[in-house]
């Protein structure tokens, strides 16, 4: 059976940390930011922790 490829848009999206955990960007960061307080533009900042029903399919995509 030939490999399975990453597929290469969840690859630009997320990416695996050392302990195996999916990090993502928060949305809500690229643009419109006038209006939004600088501590919530903070908090959009940060990377996020990929959890439920997403892990398993985005796992899948990224060949882990």
């Amino acid at each position: 059976m030939p490999k399975m490829k990453t597929h290469r848009g969840a690859a630009k999206r997320f990416k695996q940390t050392a302990t195996g955990k999916v990090r993502r960007r928060k949305a809500f960061h690229s643009h419109i930011l006038e209006k939004k307080s600088p501590a919530r533009k903070r908090r959009l900042k940060r990377d996020a922790d990929l959890v439920g029903g997403d892990l398993k399919h985005v796992k899948r995509q990224l060949g882990i």
